[in-house]
């Protein structure tokens, strides 16, 4: 199982920043099956600093993390966590989302994308 999340205003689509989301909905899923584990809410920070802290500490379980935009200072924050961002255009419907990953592993996942799925947790950018 791959346990992703998304950050989203309402649950259908991928529509907010990384720092300034206030909600990540986490999926675990394979090839074959989907499941809404969760719907996180966050409290709104309003200095730059502590935003990113926060949101991975929300995501911290989490291989991937999906946005619409996440700075380049946040970005290597949530790689150290070992945990991938991957940004995609505002408005992309969550079940689009979930069906392109559950499309790459039912065939042949990139080498990174295999072994989180062979760990079962986050990621390693080594």
């Amino acid at each position: 199982m791959l346990r992703i999340a998304v950050a989203t205003t309402d649950g259908t689509a991928v529509d907010e920043h990384f720092g300034r989301s206030v909600r990540f909905d986490v999926y675990d899923l394979d090839a074959d099956v989907s499941r809404l584990v969760e719907r996180r809410s966050l409290t709104p920070v309003e200095g730059h600093d502590e935003r990113a802290p926060s949101r991975i500490d929300a995501v911290r379980d989490c291989a991937i993390v999906h946005v619409t935009s996440i700075g380049p200072g946040a970005a290597a924050q949530v790689v150290s966590a070992g945990i991938m961002p991957l940004k995609v255009t505002d408005g992309t419907p969550v079940a689009d989302v979930v069906g392109r990953l559950q499309q790459v592993l039912g065939g042949t996942p990139p080498p990174w994308l295999r072994k989180v799925v062979g760990r079962g947790a986050g990621w390693s950018p080594s």
